[in-house]
């Protein structure tokens, strides 16, 4: 009896300790989301101050997209913005956007000036009611989303040119033929 006083510890630590260790071999960016296969959630968002348009959930429909929440906030989009430049450029997929969460109103448009606007719309949304509607946990987060406006993919973290040739440009392609 004194044995399994002295042992109860022991296992309750190393049952604790395996949930531990399997955490530490997650990736961060499989993080799932419940909104695949469903369709994009309903937003209307204002234009960026300066711009003359908005973004809307509409404006997903009809052909394949991919949706991108940044802020001028973040340096991991800074490091990520590069590629959708390059992505535009090459006009692979039209880029929607979300500014997500600026507290000035004119820090979006001032940093899509000095780096560039790849995007093909870009809604407003200071008050981060999309981007909850979208689940987003931080930012840069991006959406492919099918013809139909139902998301089919979320990427967490920055899109680099080997996440893009190896998982996103090949579902986009495969999206297309459907």
């Amino acid at each position: 009896m004194n044995r399994l006083i002295y042992m109860l510890p022991l296992a309750i630590f190393l049952v604790i300790a395996g949930y531990f260790a399997k955490g530490l071999t997650l990736n961060p960016r499989d993080m799932p989301s419940m909104l695949i296969d469903q369709e994009v959630p309903t937003f209307d968002l204002k234009p960026l101050k300066g711009f003359q348009r908005g973004f809307s959930s509409a404006d997903l429909k009809g052909q394949v997209s991919l949706v991108n929440i940044w802020g001028s906030w973040c340096f991991a989009c800074l490091a990520e913005h590069p590629m959708l430049m390059k992505i535009a450029k090459q006009k692979l997929i039209p880029i929607y956007s979300i500014d997500w969460n600026e507290k000035n109103r004119e820090d979006g448009p001032k940093w899509l000036v000095k780096h560039g606007n790849p995007y093909t719309l870009i809604g407003d949304d200071p008050k981060s009611r999309a981007a909850i509607a979208f689940g987003v946990t931080g930012a840069p987060e991006s959406f492919i989303v099918d013809k139909r406006g139902f998301i089919r993919y979320k990427h967490v973290g920055v899109i680099d040119d080997e996440n893009w040739k190896s998982t996103i440009w090949p579902l986009v392609q495969e999206l297309r033929k459907q």
